[in-house]
Parts: structure tokens; sequence; C-alpha cells
């Protein structure tokens, strides 16, 4: 690598996620603030989290639920 032109790396810069969660990753910055992470997102907790202000999801499950019961017949 050339000399001075590349930048500082930190190879314990702190995470924090806004669910609480902190933790440790090599980085070119020391400090780094993210709104989801593993910990709090859905895919890998497996609790659902939707939000839904038309109702479209329930439109959408009413749907799913009458192309299955077509499939059915």
């Amino acid at each position: 690598m050339k000399k001075n032109i590349h930048p500082k790396y930190y190879p314990k810069a702190k995470v924090r996620c806004s669910c609480g969660n902190t933790f440790e990753v090599g980085s070119t910055k020391e400090d780094i603030k993210v709104e989801i992470c593993s910990a709090c997102h859905p895919f890998y907790t497996g609790k659902e989290k939707i939000i839904d202000t038309k109702g479209m999801v329930e439109r959408y499950k009413k749907r799913a639920a009458k192309s299955q019961q077509f499939k059915k017949k």
C-alpha cells in the first residue's frame, strides 16, 4: 500500500444500533450509528413487523386466502 493516501483504519470500531445493541467491527470510521441490526431485524428475529397505513396488507392476505380456497376446489 502507498503511504499517506489511505484513511485511518479502526480495527475495533463500535457500531451502535437504535435498539441498544452494540458490537465491534473493522472500519474507517471510529463510531457507527445504525437504525437496524441483526438483533432487531425481523428476518433474523423471526418477529413480523408490518407497518400498514392503507390496509394494503389486509387486502393482500384476503386475496391470498381466496387463492388458497380456489386451489383446494
